[in-house]
């Protein structure tokens, strides 16, 4: 989707309200150590897929905390906002994080391995 500098703005608004309301008014200890990584919200607002990282062992219980407390986090973000509509939420896990620690460790092996060849020669 293309994103032109309002709908970022919109965005990261979003991103930041709801990392507000998760630190400071939601209590569920599962959403403890969860990252709001990024949002996108639709054009006419109706819509917010809220994109948030835990880590491995917590997908599960991060995903049924949202469950749980999805309905609350919206209505505090209206509050918050002046939008005429309250966006629906949709909490969708970001595994980047992840992928990322992944390549690193095999870089990292990658490296060891090349640095122990050129020892040999």
């Amino acid at each position: 989707m293309k994103q032109g500098s309002g709908s970022r703005k919109v965005n990261e608004r979003a991103r930041e309200v709801i990392a507000t309301i998760l630190l400071f008014e939601i209590s569920d200890p599962r959403l403890s150590m969860v990252t709001v990584t990024g949002c996108e919200v639709s054009y006419d607002r109706s819509y917010c897929n809220v994109y948030y990282s835990a880590g491995k062992d917590a997908y599960e219980d991060a995903a049924a905390a949202f469950q749980a407390a999805g309905g609350r986090i919206r209505s505090l973000m209206a509050k918050k906002l002046s939008w005429r509509v309250a966006p629906e939420l949709r909490f969708m896990l970001d595994t980047t994080v992840d992928e990322a620690e992944r390549i690193g460790r095999a870089l990292n092996r990658e490296q060891k391995r090349f640095e122990a060849s050129a020892e040999g020669e």
